[in-house]
């Protein structure tokens, strides 16, 4: 979804609709919030595995376990809330703490209890003393003991959780590969974000899982979004809309008016998205006639589509009607699997992290036309203007209708 588009259309008398306003937007705000920065981070992997580890630091239990399950939405592999692994049925993901390895008498004794423990998930921390001269030698005894006993799964590998992250995983990749593990993982974790992935992907990293925290549940560059809910329009009772708008000294808070729905236009080539449009509910367009966007801000710059060259969908579909729930929720993995479809769809021009190229929303004809009017009628009612009486010229005949003329000036 991109700015000032409508993403939940809710039709209601007044007071009911104003009732589930503050949990629809905490719900919506929190959780495309954290699903829009981990699909940032996601992004930036460049298909390497992202793990969701903040639960420690999220603003409460509801923002960690509703947190992880957007991370995963977005795109991470897993998260290390197990609760919320149990709650929407998502994989849990993880390592061991310092803490276990301080507990036992060595860190050679930790990793290999560890490892008879998790022979198939055997991720070792290898930071807790030494990375290069301790952690990761140990970690390569652990992993022969392993294999000698016929036990080593896949999933083994080790994590580096502090120290110049580059270096070190080069360094653990040469004496993994040496030892004869050449595909053990190493995963690091350490206040990553995309940002910082992106430079240690470009430091030529030997990293290929990551475990971010804090920097993803707490969107923390960005901790808000900012969604609101506004009144768009009344219903008469012969069942028609009449719009309505708000209007702000701040152009951007200017709301479009109406009964609204959005149609997505993608490039029939590449699948790639092209814009979107908001139109009047009652409007219909088809790929079929050629179809010509502009610019709200700059109406005057058209875009022309030429017939069978793109696609349409309309992206709001209905949840309840009438009370009744006439939608069938998916599991949140199969969310998931949309959610990265969508993303496909996206020019990799709009996903780079700095400056990305601006996904285009446009309105329709009818409804920026009664954007406009109703911005004009708004205008002169705040500054009551009156007008004078109707003057006619007809050198004493009456007039005709057409030649009747409101002529409005400033007192």
């Amino acid at each position: 979804m991109f700015p000032r588009e409508p993403m939940v259309k809710v039709i209601a008398p007044i007071m009911e609709a104003q009732l589930v306003e503050t949990a629809i937007l905490n719900i919506i705000n929190h959780q495309s919030l954290i699903a829009t920065k981990a699909a940032r981070i996601c992004y930036a992997a460049r298909g390497d595995g992202i793990m969701e580890f903040g639960l420690r630091r999220a603003q409460g239990p509801d923002a960690g376990t509703y947190g992880a399950r957007a991370a995963v939405i977005a795109g991470c592999v897993g998260t290390s809330n197990v609760l919320c692994g149990q709650l929407f049925d998502v994989p849990v993901k993880g390592t061991h703490a310092h803490s276990w390895i301080m507990s036992f008498p060595d860190e050679l004794t930790a990793f290999k209890t560890y490892g008879d423990l998790y022979p198939n998930a055997c991720i070792l921390l290898a930071d807790t003393y030494d990375t290069l001269k301790s952690g990761v030698p140990n970690a390569i005894k652990t992993f022969q003991y392993l294999r000698d006993k016929g036990k080593l799964g896949k999933g083994y590998g080790i994590r580096l959780d502090s120290g110049d992250l580059a270096y070190l995983s080069k360094k653990a990749r040469k004496m993994l590969d040496e030892a004869g593990f050449p595909d053990a993982i190493i995963s690091a974790s350490n206040d990553l974000d995309e940002h910082l992935i992106d430079s240690l992907k470009n430091q030529g990293a030997t990293i290929t899982s990551w475990g971010v925290g804090t920097h993803l549940i707490t969107a923390k560059d960005n901790p808000s979004f900012g969604g609101v809910y506004k009144l768009a329009a009344i219903q008469n009772p012969d069942g028609s809309f009449e719009p309505k708008i708000k209007l702000s000294e701040n152009t951007e808070k200017v709301t479009n008016p109406g009964n609204k729905k959005i149609y997505r236009i993608y490039e029939k080539a590449s699948h790639k998205i092209i814009a979107d449009l908001i139109c009047l509910e009652e409007e219909t367009f088809t790929d079929e006639r050629p179809l010509v966007l502009f610019d709200p801000a700059e109406p005057w710059k058209k875009t022309r589509l030429e017939a069978n060259e793109f696609e349409l969908r309309e992206l709001m579909i209905p949840l309840f009607v009438n009370g009744e729930c006439v939608y069938t929720f998916p599991k949140t993995m199969d969310i998931r699997k949309e959610c990265l479809a969508e993303q496909d769809t996206l020019w990799e021009e709009s996903r780079r992290l700095v400056n990305p190229h601006q996904i285009y929303v446009d309105l329709s004809r009818k409804l920026y036309d009664t954007k406009l009017r109703l911005l004009r009628a708004e205008k002169l009612a705040r500054k009551n203007i009156p007008c004078h009486p109707l003057r006619f010229e007809g050198r004493g005949r009456k007039p005709r209708a057409e030649e009747y003329t409101l002529s409005f000036t400033p007192v």
